[in-house]
């Protein structure tokens, strides 16, 4: 599918991590900016940390312009990706909704609504019954949080997250890009304010241009090259169960009661859940967490009660304080940073790769990411989207 070859010992500019969002930023490089010198350097395999451990939600629904034109510049790159990278992704656009639990609930979600119709995204406000229409099994009524309404983007939906990973390596590698797998950076190393190239465990290679998108452990490589950043990494954990016939034909998520759901073209139900309330690098969580899930989802959902949970994993989560990611150059020549993307990375995958690629290459934001520079942090100009998120997207 792509070549594995040893690193060659200089490269003009070097990716460290090999997710979607690395992979993405190589292949944009290659192809928008004419770079075709690149290396992506993974420690593991392609897609082994979030990129293949996270649930796969597509949206753009979020309340800020600078967030939500972000991520709809995203989601319309994800309505084209099969046919870009001639590869299908399993992009399924069947909507996702945000349920409403209280009045809180209803104010915050009418005006995230109003905000996103502003900007012209697709956001309605459906009701309860029109909520039963689209998910006949939901329990609504007889339960602790009882279903009032909700906020539902019907152009939002779900992709196949190792073919997104796949899709993107290919192309690349048919770009000249090298993808250097069970390769780990140990350190960048930087001289007089510029960097020089990263320390391995296949040697030393030098470049003059280094974007790093390690998710859950950037801060740690941040830390090798002098930079502090100002992230949180904490286990998020999902779960899997036995395949059944369709059932559910949407993404269902509530804040509220901190679960999510869709299912898988496999016939899985793909639940997920808030974060861990600790950091951790570990790629597992507390089973408090899982339990927890797993009673609200047999709650708004009765008829899961005696399904089997196939499988569980975790994530690792790199979070900042306004929950916003970070697409930015560093006050250290050619280094530059792609993270902080909390708990719903995924979605913005194809738009992070090729804003980060353009960030790389003109050594300057493109104006979609301008507002997610590292000195926001400084300035106080946050772009506050914990709302928005909505438990763990």
């Amino acid at each position: 599918m792509w070549r594995s070859p040893e690193p060659k010992k200089s490269y003009e500019a070097i990716i460290i991590g090999g997710g979607g969002h690395g992979l993405a930023t190589a292949y944009y490089l290659s192809k928008e900016h004419g770079i075709k010198n690149i290396a992506v350097i993974e420690k593991g395999w392609l897609g082994s940390g979030n990129t293949g451990r996270n649930t796969t939600i597509i949206r753009s629904n979020y309340l800020w312009n600078e967030s939500a034109f972000l991520y709809d510049h995203s989601l319309k790159l994800w309505e084209n990706l099969s046919s870009e990278l001639n590869y299908n992704v399993m992009f399924s656009q069947r909507g996702v909704m945000n349920l409403a639990h209280n009045e809180h609930d209803i104010k915050e979600m009418k005006r995230r609504i109003s905000a996103n119709r502003l900007n012209g995204l697709d956001s309605l406000w459906i009701s309860k019954n029109e909520i039963k229409k689209l998910v006949p099994i939901m329990n609504t009524d007889n339960l602790r949080y009882p279903v009032l309404g909700a906020a539902f983007q019907p152009r939002g939906g779900v992709a196949r997250h190792d073919a997104v990973a796949w899709g993107f390596a290919m192309r690349a590698d048919e770009m000249g890009v090298d993808i250097i797998q069970n390769c780990e950076v140990k350190s960048i190393k930087t001289n007089n304010g510029k960097v020089e190239g990263v320390e391995t465990s296949k040697g030393f290679i030098r470049s003059n241009k280094i974007g790093v998108v390690a998710s859950g452990h950037t801060s740690i490589l941040a830390a090798t090259a002098g930079i502090k950043l100002p992230l949180q990494s904490r286990p998020l954990q999902a779960l899997v169960s036995e395949p059944i016939k369709p059932i559910i034909d949407t993404v269902v998520m509530s804040n509220a009661v901190h679960a999510y759901v869709s299912q898988s073209d496999k016939g899985e139900l793909v639940i997920g859940a808030g974060t861990d309330g600790y950091n951790s690098f570990t790629q597992r969580g507390g089973y408090n967490i899982v339990e927890d899930t797993i009673r609200a989802m047999v709650e708004l959902y009765p008829i899961f009660g005696k399904m089997k949970m196939l499988r569980q994993w975790g994530g690792i989560v790199d979070i900042c304080p306004d929950a916003s990611p970070i697409i930015s150059k560093t006050s250290i020549k050619g280094l530059y940073f792609n993270c902080g993307w909390g708990t719903g990375g995924f979605k913005a995958t194809p738009g992070s790769g090729d804003l980060f690629a353009h960030t790389i290459a003109n050594d300057e934001p493109h104006k979609l990411n301008a507002a997610f520079n590292l000195n926001r942090f400084v300035s106080g100009d946050l772009v506050d989207e914990h709302g928005a998120a909505a438990v763990a997207h």
